[in-house]
């Protein structure tokens, strides 16, 4: 296939490149700030298409947030490119503070208390789930018994806190990340237009004087 690797990445290194890309999460960052400034839209809809990746970081939907801000993007009219790109504001370095914010806020709504050593390590806690959820759909094709306690105290004490605590800080950093995008990528599309309208002009000028015939001499 044209865009198949040549030189496939193991189980690890994917792992790896993950948790801390090939040139580190600077360069990660510039080349995806370089990628959404030079998307071929309307800066506003570039700057909807942020608003709703950076949002979705704040869901408890991992594994499903290229789909979540897809479908955000194309209900605001935003550019889903844009969108996906901007889910990587959620990385290795932003989760832990995100989700433990979200919780806070989650559980500060719901008039419920949150428990500092019972989720100190949260992360886990969606690794437990993830691995009880499997058990269970295995558990339906074989003999053994499926217990979904652990799920359904993993979804009242974690997934539904985290979902409703996400909304409010999600949507604050998401309006901040969208008014501080949009003149950034208008100045830069606009001087990225005169750069492109100089140097065709450039072009036309040298085309006109080749084009010239020379004058006879008297």
């Amino acid at each position: 296939m044209v865009f198949r690797r040549r030189d496939r990445r193991s189980l690890l290194r994917v792992i790896a490149d993950f948790l801390y890309p090939r040139g580190g999460w600077l360069r990660a960052f510039h080349y995806v700030k370089h990628r959404v400034r030079r998307l071929p839209d309307t800066p506003e809809r570039i700057a909807r298409g942020i608003w709703a990746g950076v949002f979705t970081t704040f869901t408890p939907f991992y594994g499903l947030h290229f789909i979540v801000a897809a479908i955000i993007a194309k209900t605001m009219r935003g550019n889903i490119f844009a969108a996906l790109m901007a889910t990587f504001f959620g990385n290795p370095l932003t989760y832990v503070p995100i989700g433990v914010v979200s919780l806070k806020t989650g559980y500060w709504l719901l008039g419920t208390r949150f428990d500092e050593e019972k989720h100190r390590s949260f992360l886990g806690k969606f690794v437990d789930a993830g691995a009880d959820l499997k058990a269970n759909l295995f558990a339906l094709f074989s003999d053994r018994t499926a217990d979904w306690k652990g799920l359904a105290i993993f979804y009242h004490e974690v997934f539904f806190p985290y979902m409703i605590g996400g909304l409010l800080p999600g949507i604050v950093v998401a309006t901040i990340c969208y008014y501080f995008s949009l003149p950034v990528i208008r100045a830069y599309k606009k001087r990225r237009m005169a750069s492109v309208k100089k140097k065709f002009d450039a072009i036309r000028a040298k085309a006109g004087t080749k084009g010239e015939l020379p004058q006879k001499a008297d």
